[in-house]
């Protein structure tokens, strides 16, 4: 069975969301310790809606980070999607719980199928942050 390959013009504005890590290793921070940054894009527009700093030692948004994300989102539109792309390296079941919640469509994806929609937005950020660290394994766990 040919699978079929994510691009934005797919979507219209606001109907679907993707659910990423923009870092490829930790940020340290003084006050948080080590965190990812862990952002919300319209899979159209490749617009990011918000973004927010994750803690390596919890590893997920937590409940409320996971409801605030939606919200920064709904913001946007005044709408939340009909489906929300989470990708596979992203720990993000309180994210998934929370959409649920909202009746959004929850898919898992590979990283490498989304790399059309974040790989600009992660480029950024590696040249804002610093450079990507072979050594840091990416999660691939729920």
């Amino acid at each position: 069975m040919a699978s079929t390959v994510l691009h934005p013009n797919q979507f219209q504005v606001n109907e679907a969301w993707i659910a990423f890590r923009l870092n490829d290793a930790p940020i340290h921070t003084r006050d948080k310790g080590d965190v990812n940054c862990v952002a919300l894009m319209d899979a159209y527009s490749c617009f990011i809606l918000t973004s927010i700093f994750v803690s390596i030692e919890v590893g997920h948004p937590s409940d409320v980070e996971a409801r605030q994300l939606l919200a920064d989102g709904f913001a946007h539109k005044q709408q939340m999607p009909k489906t929300l792309f989470i990708s596979s390296y992203l720990l993000a079941n309180n994210l998934a719980l929370e959409a649920r919640n909202h009746d959004i469509n929850i898919i898992r994806v590979p990283e490498q199928e989304l790399m059309v929609f974040i790989a600009d937005a992660q480029e950024g950020f590696r040249k804002e942050f610093g450079k990507w660290n072979p050594q840091w394994p990416s999660s691939s766990n729920n």
